[in-house]
This record gives structure tokens, sequence and C-alpha cells, in this order.
């Protein structure tokens, strides 16, 4: 943690995952189970629970539970396979969720969402919205993508910084965003690779909450 400015940081990590239906192929070869075995362990390092709550999404909330280190290997794969229909990808449900169980959690530590989706949302407009809804709140939201990096269907995550829509400080209070694109084999990304590139913008928001 020291390497990225967050020596002594503590932090909630959330983790969401995509259950739209183009996901069905990463469920089933374990991507998904892997990038929650990477979350559990960026979690030991922020936050002393050793859980990691997590949120699966499509058209709506398909479920929510919690990993824990002594309880995760092939849990994702045991939760997805309860959770029926694979729906479409609507962003705010998940944004909305996470928000909700942050505030039910009493905790006063930040919350670092690591938020995996592999396409645009389908509702933009209800996406945008909720992200500028709770730039108010200390949740930092990290947009991690699966899939083709030249995909049309990233052009609402890749442009988070400029578009008007989350403009900071008209739309927004902070930047409370960022993006990774993590490729068609998410697997292939080395652990030190995939924290140094989801943490970059963690840092510069603790700071600008910090300053108010």
């Amino acid at each position: 943690m020291r390497a990225h400015g967050l020596a002594g940081q503590r932090a909630v990590v959330y983790l969401v995952l995509d259950r739209s239906g183009s996901m069905r192929g990463y469920f089933k070869d374990g991507t998904v189970q892997h990038l929650a075995d990477q979350a559990l362990a960026l979690s030991a390092r922020l936050d002393t629970s050793g859980t990691v709550p997590v949120v699966f999404f499509s058209t709506d909330i398909d479920g929510t539970a919690e990993i824990e280190l002594d309880h995760h290997t092939g849990r994702i794969e045991e939760l997805h396979g309860s959770l029926g229909h694979m729906g479409r990808t609507n962003y705010h449900t998940a944004v909305n969720a996470v928000i909700e169980h942050y505030k039910a959690s009493g905790t006063t530590d930040p919350a670092f969402v690591i938020f995996q989706t592999d396409g645009a949302p389908t509702a933009k407009t209800a996406a945008e919205k909720a992200l500028c809804e709770a730039a108010g709140l200390p949740l930092f939201w990290q947009f991690l993508a699966f899939g083709d990096p030249e995909a049309k269907g990233f052009d609402f995550l890749r442009k988070l910084d400029t578009s008007p829509a989350l403009a900071v400080p008209e739309k927004r209070a902070v930047d409370n965003t960022g993006f990774f694109h993590a490729g068609l084999d998410p697997r292939t990304v080395a652990d030190a690779e995939l924290y140094g590139e989801i943490l970059k913008k963690f840092p510069g928001w603790l700071a600008a909450r910090e300053q108010g």
C-alpha cells in the first residue's frame, strides 16, 4: 500500500459484479472468481474485517452476499448459480445498492468499490444521475472492464472524466470514479498490475475529500 500512497489507510472494499447475459462465460471459466480473490487480498490490506460485500446486478439486483478469507474458494460460482436469470446492465441499481449497504453498515471508513462490467449501462442517464448523487458520499467507484478493449460500448466508462453530465464541480463535488480495462482475458493481468491500475486515482480522491 505504501507504493500507492496508502500506508495506514483504512477502507471497506466492495465488489460489484455484472450478471448481464454476456458475462456467462466469465463466470463459467473462473474469471470472476479470480477477481473476487484479488478483491479479498486487497481488502486484507485495507480492512481488518476480512470480508468483502458483493453485489450481483443485471436488470435489477440479482443478489447480495459477503465473501470471506476463510470461505471464498468456489464461492462466486456457488452464489452465481443460485441467482437464476441473467438480465441487462443497469449500473444505477448496483450503485444504489452499494450506497444503501454502506449507509446501513455504520462504518466511518471510506469505501473502495470495484465495479466490474463487460458493457455499457443500459440506462445511461440513470447511471450518470446515480454517480453524481453518490459524489457527496465517501465512496470511490473503480470501474473494471472485461472484454474487447476496442468495443464502443466502453465509451461511457472511457469518458467518465470528460462527460458534461458528470462534470466536476458542476455535477459532482469531486471526481469519484476511475476506469481500467482488463482485456479479453483478465486473468492474464498480473496482480501487481491490476492493483497499480485500479488504485491510481484513489489516493487523489482521498486527498480531495480531506480538503473539502
